[in-house]
């Protein structure tokens, strides 16, 4: 016999979410996440969303990636381009160095080699980092890869050999999340 489990959804109210402002005064995840070169505002405007959902303390968007306020990065943002600081850096390559030199461990997520898969990474929650996305066909360029303390792989098992990257942020954002968030 199968017992049925109702489940009613839950109203925006009973989630119990925090404000913009409040987000702004809550403690963050030390994470910055660097966008390099990334094209889609609608990808831009999910890793603000994620990013605000995950707790994660500063976006940085670098080249060519559009900055707000733009209508496309708002469709998918839902408003996350007000909650999570952001900043615009003209060269990827500054942005990491600017961060490495202020004591963050960068973070390429890439199919490189000697990259580490996720299921095995391991992060020191007494450290901070900057996890580098990168472009939606080219991936994180290379200067930056070199520049990199780690690469990051998303384990992959079907015929393609990559992820959107508002996908990627998601699956290795939640990862980092839980990692702090356990510690």
């Amino acid at each position: 016999m199968v017992r049925m489990v109702m489940h009613r959804k839950l109203s925006n109210d009973e989630l119990g979410r925090i404000s913009a402002a409040e987000y702004k005064e809550a403690r963050k995840i030390p994470v910055t996440v660097v966008l390099d070169n990334v094209r889609s505002m609608h990808n831009i405007g999910s890793v603000f969303r994620t990013a605000d959902s995950f707790f994660m303390e500063k976006l940085v968007l670098c080249g060519i990636c559009a900055v707000p306020p733009q209508p496309e990065i708002h469709k998918s943002a839902l408003g996350a381009e007000f909650s999570v600081d952001w900043e615009y850096c003209n060269e990827t390559i500054a942005a990491v160095r600017d961060l490495k030199e202020r004591g963050y461990t960068i973070v390429s997520v890439e199919q490189a080699e000697n990259s580490v898969s996720l299921e095995k990474l391991e992060l020191d929650v007494k450290k901070k980092y900057a996890l580098v996305f990168g472009n939606e066909v080219m991936g994180v360029g290379q200067d930056v890869v070199n520049a990199s303390d780690m690469v990051l792989e998303i384990p992959q098992f079907g015929t393609k050999h990559s992820l959107n990257i508002s996908v990627s942020a998601g699956v290795v954002l939640w990862e980092v999340c839980r990692q702090f968030k356990l510690q």
